[in-house]
C-alpha cells in the first residue's frame, strides 16, 4: 500500500468511510494510544496536579485526545478533515475540536497553550496537494504559530514518519528557525516496524531542565549511551541548535560588501532620474550594531 500522504490531500483521503473505518479499527486504537501516551510522557508536565491546556494538532477522530483527557488535561484539536471531526463530536470528545489546516497557520492568542502533541499529521505538510501549496512556506506558517500560542518553557512533542530524511531535515530546520530548540527522539531504532521518531521542542532555548531524554529500546526499557550510534538511522536522540536566520548583508558581484560609496553614487543616480531622495548626512549608510 502506497503511503496515505501520496493517494490524495488529508482531506480528501479521509473521507465518510475511511475516518469510520480508521476509528473503528482496534488496531490503530491501540496504536494511537500507546504513541500519545509516550506523546505525554515526553511533554514532560510537571506533577504538580494541576490541569493543563493541550493542543492535539492532527486530532482526527479524537483518538488521541482521548489520552490527554484520561490524564486529567483539557485540549484542543485542530484537523483538516471534516469527516474526521463529525466523527469525533459523535463520540463525545471531552475536547474542543476545530476545523483547519495548520499549514495556514493555528490562530491562537500568544503564550496559552502548556504544551502541543501531534500523532502522525505534520509530515503532511511537506507535499503540495494544490497548485498555492509551498511545504517550506507551509511548515514555516505552521512552526511559527506553533511557537507564538505556547507558553515559554512548554514543550511540543510531533510524532512523525516522513518519508525520507530530506523531509526530516526541512522539518527540523523551520522548527529551529521559528524558535524552538530540541531534537529528535527515536524508539526502538533497530526495529523496521516499531520504530517510532519524536520530534521533541522546547518554547525557548535550550537549557539543563530541557534536556531530551533518551529513547526507549526493543524490551521497553530506556537506550543507553552505547545505542546513540554514529548511524543516522540507529540513533536514539538528535539534538539541533535553534537557528534563527538573519538579515544577509547585501555583496556586489566581487563578493564584496556594498558601502558608502555605493550608496551615495546610488542616491546621486535616483536624484538624477528626478525621484525624492533623503538628504546625505552621516547617518547614510551607516553600519549598524551587532546582534545581541
Amino acid at each position: 500500500m502506497p503511503r496515505p500522504e501520496l493517494q490524495a490531500p488529508p482531506e480528501i483521503f479521509y473521507n465518510d468511510s475511511e475516518a469510520r473505518k480508521y476509528t473503528t479499527s482496534s488496531r490503530i486504537i491501540e496504536i494511537q494510544a500507546r504513541i500519545s501516551e509516550r506523546a505525554l510522557e515526553l511533554l514532560n508536565l510537571p506533577n504538580d496536579g494541576v490541569p493543563k491546556l493541550l493542543l492535539d494538532i492532527g486530532c482526527g477522530s479524537g483518538l488521541s485526545g482521548e489520552t490527554l483527557s484520561e490524564n486529567g488535561h483539557h485540549w484542543i484539536g485542530y484537523d483538516i478533515s471534516q469527516s474526521m471531526l463529525d466523527i469525533a463530536v459523535e463520540r463525545e470528545v471531552e475536547g474542543d475540536v476545530l476545523l483547519g489546516d495548520m499549514g495556514q497557520g493555528l490562530g491562537l492568542r500568544p503564550g496559552v497553550v502548556d504544551g502541543a502533541i501531534s500523532i502522525s499529521a505534520v509530515q503532511w505538510l511537506c507535499y503540495a496537494d494544490k497548485s498555492s501549496h509551498e511545504p517550506r512556506m507551509r511548515l514555516k506558517a505552521f512552526f511559527g504559530s506553533l511557537y507564538r500560542c505556547l507558553a515559554r518553557g512548554a514543550r511540543a512533542v510531533l510524532q512523525l514518519y516522513a518519508e525520507n530524511m530530506n523531509q526530516s531535515e526541512m522539518i527540523m530546520t523551520y522548527a529551529m528557525r521559528a524558535g524552538f530548540s530540541g531534537g529528535v527522539v527515536v524508539d526502538w531504532p533497530h526495529s523496521s516496524k516499531a520504530r517510532k521518531e519524536y520530534l521533541v521542542l522546547t518554547c525557548g532555548p535550550a537549557s539543563l531542565q530541557t534536556a531530551l531524554p533518551k529513547g526507549k529500546g526493543e524490551d521497553g526499557e530506556m537506550c543507553s549511551d552505547e545505542d546513540d550510534s554514529d548511524d543516522d538511522e540507529n540513533q536514539t536522540v538528535g539534538v539541533y541548535e535553534r537557528n534563527r536566520p538573519r538579515k544577509k548583508l547585501k555583496v556586489n558581484k566581487k563578493g564584496k560588501s556594498k558601502g558608502k560609496q555605493w550608496v551615495l553614487k546610488k542616491k546621486e543616480q535616483m536624484r538624477r532620474k528626478g525621484n525624492d531622495v533623503p538628504p546625505d548626512s552621516k547617518y547614510t549608510a551607516r553600519k549598524r550594531k551587532a546582534y545581541f
